[in-house]
């Protein structure tokens, strides 16, 4: 195989590019305790909070502050069970974040963040089989999940919206109800390795919908995407598919004006903070076109 061109590579990884993942700033820790304290006074429980804050930290490309914010979310509780439900919970995130952010950015950032795992929690982790493997008896089931969590969100435009999405391409439908919604935002049935091991965490409807409105606001440029999945995270609690799981304190007043309001900001916090005033590292801004030199 032919190699690259020493010119090639320089301007592949160019600093102009941001070619990189970011490193945590100094201030991030405080960010993230800032938040917390203040999901607390408005009894947003951790699992919202913390799904919401690794969402926006995933898309803002930080493996680092990934480590700092898990790192607070276990402070105080230091036992390996605790520890470990943390990493998984927060790895299920984002891994649904290659839905709203693609592939690279979470291969990258979920790679560096089991690197930073103490390694007690590396070898929990590693016990873990994947749950998300298509089997003939799973096909039907999978796509049942993927059609009922689509009619949730976008009920009573979803046939609607499938016919217009199929305008632009006609496998469009297919592969974000199919894979995106059936394979990847639904949770597929919990397992467990061992008769003493948890078994693996579901983030569930409602953080699902903390996380994609997470996501695409730090993301942005897709506001029509986050006014959707806002009221998703509505439809979870008008529906009753909130109530067919684990209670998510403060899910009901995240679903109003102003506790949407309150979550938009949280995300806002993370952006500055990682981006430093300059956003996502998904087009980084320059004045003029820089030039590769040959």
């Amino acid at each position: 195989m032919s190699k690259l061109s020493e010119p090639l590579k320089q301007f592949i990884n160019a600093a102009h590019a941001r070619p990189n993942t970011i490193p945590a700033p100094k201030t991030i820790l405080n960010v993230y305790e800032k938040i917390a304290q203040d999901a607390a006074e408005n009894k947003v429980g951790l699992p919202a909070w913390l799904c919401a804050s690794t969402a926006a930290t995933m898309t803002m490309n930080s493996p680092e502050s990934m480590l700092e914010l898990y790192r607070l979310a276990i402070k105080g509780g230091a036992d390996q069970e605790r520890g470990v439900y943390t990493a998984e919970l927060m790895r299920e995130v984002g891994l649904k974040c290659i839905g709203f952010n693609g592939v690279p950015r979470t291969i990258n950032v979920l790679g560096a963040f089991h690197s930073g795992l103490p390694e007690n929690i590396q070898s929990a982790l590693k016990e873990r089989k994947p749950r998300r493997a298509l089997t003939k008896s799973n096909i039907e089931p999978t796509l049942a999940r993927g059609n009922s969590l689509w009619d949730s969100i976008y009920h009573p435009f979803s046939t609607k919206l499938s016919t217009k999405l199929a305008q632009s391409h006609p496998d469009l439908p297919v592969h974000i109800i199919e894979s995106e919604y059936g394979c990847l935002f639904s949770d597929p049935p919990s397992t467990s390795t061992a008769s003493n091991a948890a078994p693996c965490p579901n983030v569930g409807r409602v953080l699902t919908s903390i996380i994609a409105v997470a996501c695409l606001r730090a993301q942005s440029g897709v506001g029509p995407q986050v006014v959707s999945h806002v009221f998703g995270l509505r439809k979870a609690f008008e529906d009753g598919t909130a109530e067919g799981e684990d209670v998510v304190p403060g899910g009901k007043w995240l679903a109003s004006n102003e506790g949407s309001l309150w979550l938009l900001e949280q995300v806002d916090r993370i952006v500055h903070a990682l981006g430093e005033g300059r956003g996502t590292t998904f087009a980084p801004g320059f004045e003029s076109a820089p030039r590769a030199k040959f």
